[in-house]
């Protein structure tokens, strides 16, 4: 099942992939994010799990652009017990080639890193290689 999340203009700014096979969720973040998009794609995972609930994430920054640590404080107080409570265990984030979205993601790994298995990684082969060896 894929879901994709749409800006005003009609661009994609967050794909969602249940891989079955796998046993993750893919999501794929594209462009600048902004408040609104990072909650609306956040609730969305959390909605996927508690579907049917499965233990990893592979976050992908990949194509995002620019920084989102203005939206850390919500990830770490509202998202982060949403989406423990609905199943998930190991998170593995792919970094964005943008050193503001690095920044941002090092910021939240320290705020949440206590609560989740999170892990960070320059390629999506390492990623997806850490989630397949978690249980």
């Amino acid at each position: 099942m894929t879901t994709s999340l749409y800006r005003g203009d009609g661009s994609v700014y967050l794909t969602v992939e249940r891989n079955q096979q796998e046993n993750w969720i893919h999501a794929r973040w594209q462009g600048r994010q902004t408040m609104g998009t990072i909650m609306d794609g956040g609730l969305t995972y959390v909605d996927m799990l508690r579907a049917a609930p499965c233990p990893k994430l592979l976050n992908d920054h990949r194509d995002l652009v620019g920084t989102f640590t203005e939206a850390n404080d919500w990830i770490q107080q509202v998202w982060t017990p949403l989406i423990i409570s609905a199943g998930l265990r190991y998170f593995a984030q792919v970094l964005s080639p943008d050193v503001f979205g690095q920044l941002s993601i090092e910021d939240l790994q320290h705020r949440i890193g206590d609560l989740l298995h999170i892990q960070l990684f320059a390629s999506l082969t390492e990623a997806q290689t850490w989630l397949r060896a978690q249980p």
